[in-house]
């Protein structure tokens, strides 16, 4: 039976008290940011609620960041959430005249820390695979591919929430077998799920071992990874996305713990050949996270639904990434944040890119009311997921960002 609040919700909202993701927001006569909880569509605000937690845990609540969470452990983390569960409880509702609670709706939302490093891993294998057969349909898969978990690193500076619009970027590429500068003709999404690591990480020069791996995350996020692929095919002979990826990334709000993700673990990817030694594990650290995105725009009166994959498509896992990861002795900072990749799916819908749709622009995407090969100027974008349990779900809300002309 699902738990039961004094905060009322429905069956179908992404944040019931088996949820309590975190996030970062200040209001509109109130410009100090501080930590919130999600409950239904009202947040628990963690500053200024009376009696939630005790020393040293109310400290922690009082930062203007999840930094120092972040950086505390899985101990401290599974405290602070069994608090907040009671607080919230039935059993508990004299603490709706203690707490401060806010409509989600009424608040500015903000990056939940500031970003120390970024990794941007490649690890769903249909992605993988389609984008191979793209690019060289005599060997769509990569013999390095199936034996590590390949990535590489990105800025962090131009990291956003969701709601903040994407400013068509501008760039070199070819057009006619010409070089040229313009905006971007092939803007393009990518659905990703990324996780924030914490706890007291490693020292440079020790690895992470992959049995220890799960104790250093600390919850999960949606990625939306922007690309201008017409920048991304010019440019990326020998080193791979610069500019096509830098230009914005945005994440939704609020950070799902892995705690409240562990009843909806699932088989992790069948891998061949077996991974080296120090990629092995037995416990299983995939998740049935269901995934969409959609578009509405001036050329769509009604919203379209364009993909529907599952994190469950991963081959590589969480923890393997962090082996990998670390196995050269690169040191992790709390913050950090480590990403999927673009998560796709066996099947057509379930690809989670316009490039992988549309055959690198050589086909339109039929939505019916308009034919869809890149984004347009007006588009809003939307990517979402939840984990559905008995009677609730476990979600992420929404990462929503739209299109606006190039400068």
């Amino acid at each position: 039976m699902p738990l039961k609040s004094y905060i009322s919700y429905s069956s179908e909202s992404h944040f019931p008290l088996e949820n309590l993701p975190y996030g970062v927001f200040s209001t509109v006569d109130d410009s100090t940011h501080r930590i919130g909880v999600a409950i239904g569509d009202k947040i628990l605000d963690l500053k200024y609620s009376k009696n939630v937690f005790d020393y040293p845990l109310c400290e922690i609540f009082q930062q203007p960041s999840l930094q120092s969470l972040m950086a505390s452990n899985k101990e401290t983390w599974s405290q602070a959430r069994k608090s907040i569960q009671s607080y919230l409880s039935i059993e508990h509702s004299e603490n709706l005249k203690n707490g401060v609670f806010w409509d989600q709706n009424e608040v500015q939302m903000h990056l939940p820390t500031s970003i120390g490093g970024y990794t941007d891993f490649f690890s769903s294998y249909y992605h993988a695979y389609n984008c191979g057969t793209l690019l060289s349909p005599n060997k769509p898969i990569a013999d390095n591919w199936r034996n590590m978990p390949v990535a590489y690193h990105g800025r962090t500076s131009s990291f956003r929430i969701s709601g903040t619009p994407v400013v068509r970027p501008s760039g070199q590429y070819l057009k006619d077998g010409e070089v040229t500068f313009g905006p971007t003709e092939m803007l393009d999404y990518e659905l990703e799920v990324a996780f924030f690591v914490g706890g007291t990480l490693n020292s440079l020069n020790e690895p992470i071992p992959i049995s220890k791996a799960s104790d250093y995350i600390f919850g999960m996020v949606l990625l939306n990874d922007w690309s201008a692929r017409d920048v991304q095919l010019w440019e990326s002979p020998f080193l791979g996305p610069f500019l096509s990826k830098n230009f914005i990334t945005t994440i939704s709000p609020w950070v799902v713990t892995m705690e409240a993700l562990e009843e909806f673990k699932t088989d992790n990817f069948k891998q061949d050949p077996a991974p080296l030694k120090y990629l092995q594990h037995d416990i299983k650290y995939n998740f049935d996270i269901h995934l969409n995105a959609s578009i509405y725009g001036p050329k769509s009166p009604q919203t379209h639904v364009i993909c529907n994959s599952n994190y469950k498509y991963m081959y590589w896992t969480p923890i393997q990434q962090i082996a990998h990861h670390t196995v050269t002795g690169c040191d992790l900072k709390p913050g950090d944040l480590l990403s999927s990749g673009t998560i796709s799916g066996p099947e057509e819908n379930q690809r989670a890119c316009l490039v992988e749709r549309n055959l690198l622009g050589k086909k339109l995407i039929d939505l019916g009311d308009r034919k869809l090969k890149f984004f347009e100027d007006g588009d809003e974008v939307t990517i979402s997921g939840f984990c559905q349990g008995n009677g609730y779900k476990i979600g992420f809300g929404n990462c929503v960002s739209k299109i606006l002309p190039a400068k």
